[in-house]
């Protein structure tokens, strides 16, 4: 862990947890700690854990990851969960809908909830996305607030800060642990900075720094999350990682091979539609192949051409990296084909919205 901070609760010790975070479909132990301000406040909402031996409660709920665009939400989701239920993108705004990733471990079923990233709003498109977070913050049972620790606190932070204010006056007083990501980013000073900084924008009932590229604390992270979750039954049957849809996966990583290595402008303007996905006919049984056809749909003929590339070059690398992840998703050889259209402005025009799924 190379000295870094671990997890604080404010008022309290740093604390360190052995891992305990089952990154697979079979799902592993659960680690111990004495967190007794957590157990304490995790008693208060009906934890069931035991007093003279008794076995805790078997634990089930939401947690809601929310943070600024490229805060490292969906890669943290990733990691917790321990296999890939969220495209991530050096790009902002890469997540453009609710992800559910499914942590299975022998004491609790934790359902991560990857979110858009939240902030002031230019489009109609901006303003359903924000729409969309408010509403999950308001089901949840503890919200993660994603602030990376190679960025100084700013005014995206401050924006957030003051929404999750509202939703806490307003709702169950939900609570909240600031994840302090990307901390293999930084070297221990600047990571004790940008802990004092959090301390001073928001009253969290926990903070937590970790890295999804290394691991570092995304164990204690799990751990901290579920000691907010109620007693209940498993939500999703053992070896669920996610509950998207095939289609919404597949358009997922055609959008995310299509973001790498595209100008700013882009990531905004781009959405991906599965058109049909067909068994192809006549084939042999023990080697079928499924016809995938794919839209892409941009704002500008000029955004057209950058998808595109010189040639079709630049599709086909596309084509090329997400046939890779569709197939390993899939589980069998697929032919896809991409198409690229313009759907003038459509993040403002309600009816395109509601055509591309939003």
């Amino acid at each position: 862990m190379s000295g870094r901070p671990t997890s604080s609760r404010p008022g309290g010790n740093g604390s360190k947890r052995g891992a305990g975070h089952s990154g697979g479909r079979s799902g592993g132990q659960g680690a111990s700690h004495d967190h007794s301000a957590g157990r304490s406040r995790a008693a208060g909402r009906g934890s069931g854990a035991g007093q003279g031996g008794e076995v805790p409660a078997f634990r089930s709920g939401f947690a809601c990851l929310i943070g600024r665009p490229n805060a490292g939400k969906s890669t943290l989701t990733n990691a917790l969960v321990g296999e890939k239920v969220a495209i991530t993108s050096s790009r902002p705004q890469t997540t453009r809908h609710t992800v559910r990733g499914i942590v299975h471990r022998e004491d609790a079923q934790l359902v991560l909830v990857d979110t858009p990233g939240l902030h002031r709003p230019r489009t109609l498109l901006g303003q359903r996305l924000n729409d969309l977070v408010r509403d999950t913050l308001l089901e949840v049972d503890v919200i993660g607030f994603c602030m990376p620790a190679d960025e100084r606190v700013g005014p995206g932070d401050r924006f957030i800060a003051s929404q999750l204010a509202q939703v806490r006056r307003g709702g169950r007083g939900t609570p909240v642990v600031v994840v302090v990501t990307k901390a293999d980013t930084v070297d221990r000073a600047r990571l004790t900075e940008h802990l004092l900084a959090v301390s001073e924008l928001i009253k969290a009932d926990d903070v937590v720094p970790t890295s999804a590229v290394d691991g570092f604390q995304v164990d204690v992270l799990a751990d901290v999350l579920v000691g907010h979750l109620p007693p209940g039954q498993p939500l999703y049957l053992d070896g669920e990682l996610t509950d998207e849809p095939e289609q919404v996966m597949i358009a997922e990583l055609v959008r995310e091979a299509a973001l790498e290595g595209v100008r700013d402008e882009l990531p905004h303007s781009l959405a991906v539609v599965v058109d049909e996905i067909e068994p192809r006919e006549n084939r042999p049984v023990d080697a079928p192949l499924l016809d995938v056809r794919v839209l892409l749909y941009v704002e500008r003929e000029s955004q057209r051409g950058i998808v595109i590339g010189k040639g079709g070059e630049r599709l086909r690398d596309v084509g090329t990296r997400a046939r890779q992840e569709i197939q390993a998703l899939l589980g069998q050889r697929i032919h896809l084909d991409l198409r690229v259209k313009v759907a003038k402005d459509w993040q403002r025009d309600p009816k395109q919205l509601r055509r591309l799924g939003f």
